[in-house]
């Protein structure tokens, strides 16, 4: 399910939403969004939640406006200021700016965010009023681009890699400013293979009939859409179930990196092709195996 998470709502409480439409018994997001944000969030129901991480892995795309002016303690519009400027700059000062965000570049993540500090979140000990130094991570950014600026806000296009936060990219940009900024407004556009054309807003489950929310919901491979697929006999896919190696065979079997084994159309295994043999990591239990399709 790709739900269009309205502002105001936290990423539970949507799985919650999506459990409760689909008495579902399991179910998990890839990758949280803040209430203040909206936009794309996957939720995986069932044996569907095993391709989470494959979805993390993706590539995303934001739209995010920065307010000039101001930093907060937490780099959003919910946080305390903490610095104040009268400085705002120009179009051309934010366009040029951006090179140097862009790439792969080291970003400390806001104090308040998911990050384990011996155990703890750090969003939890900066409420306790411990003071938090979080180290600079490695993040790849592919692209921005500012699309609107009217002098007090810039709006901007973001694609980027796993672990790289938006608020961060905000607040530096308003420190190499001069100006101070954090994001007042956020939306999540794309999350690996999906997009908001497919999107289910949250009115759909709530409001709409079940017939209707059940048009919303995605095969469990279209999750895996970036790594190559490969159909085995129904002796070949009982052993991935096992969780047991299978040799490869084919003009077209990948023979190194990450792959998915179907049979009969039917998603049995994720794992990883080393010198021509898939070795599973994942296993699903989709509606069993069934003869028809070689390896």
């Amino acid at each position: 399910m790709i739900l269009d998470k309205h502002v105001g709502m936290t990423s539970t409480h949507a799985v919650a939403v999506v459990k409760r439409a689909f008495n579902a018994k399991k179910a998990g997001h890839a990758g949280t969004l803040d209430p203040l944000a909206s936009g794309i969030l996957p939720i995986a129901l069932g044996e569907a939640t095993k391709t989470v991480p494959f979805v993390m892995d993706g590539r995303k795309a934001y739209r995010f406006t920065v307010q000039w002016g101001i930093e907060t303690d937490t780099d959003d519009a919910e946080g305390r200021p903490v610095a104040t400027s009268e400085t705002r700059p120009d179009r051309a000062a934010v366009e040029a700016a951006l090179p140097a965000f862009v790439g792969a570049i080291e970003q400390v993540p806001p104090r308040y965010s998911a990050i384990k500090i011996q155990g703890e979140r750090a969003y939890d000990l900066a409420r306790e009023g411990e003071v938090v130094e979080l180290v600079a991570r490695p993040v790849q950014i592919d692209r921005l681009a500012v699309v609107e600026h009217d002098g007090e806000r810039t709006v901007i296009e973001a694609e980027c890699g796993k672990g790289t936060y938006v608020r961060a990219l905000a607040r530096d940009l308003g420190r190499m400013l001069g100006c101070y900024g954090h994001v007042a407004a956020l939306r999540r556009t794309r999350v690996g293979p999906f997009s908001e054309a497919e999107a289910c807003p949250v009115s759909a489950l709530t409001d709409g009939s079940p017939e209707a929310a059940l048009a919303y919901l995605r095969p469990v491979e279209t999750a895996l859409d970036a790594i190559p697929e490969v159909a085995v006999s129904r002796d070949l896919g009982l052993r991935l179930m096992r969780g047991q190696p299978v040799i490869l065979r084919g003009r077209d079997a990948p023979v190194e990196g990450k792959a998915f084994a179907t049979c009969a159309g039917i998603l049995v295994a994720v794992g990883d092709v080393e010198r021509g043999e898939l070795i599973p990591h994942r296993v699903f239990h989709l509606g069993g195996t069934a003869p028809g399709r070689s390896a």
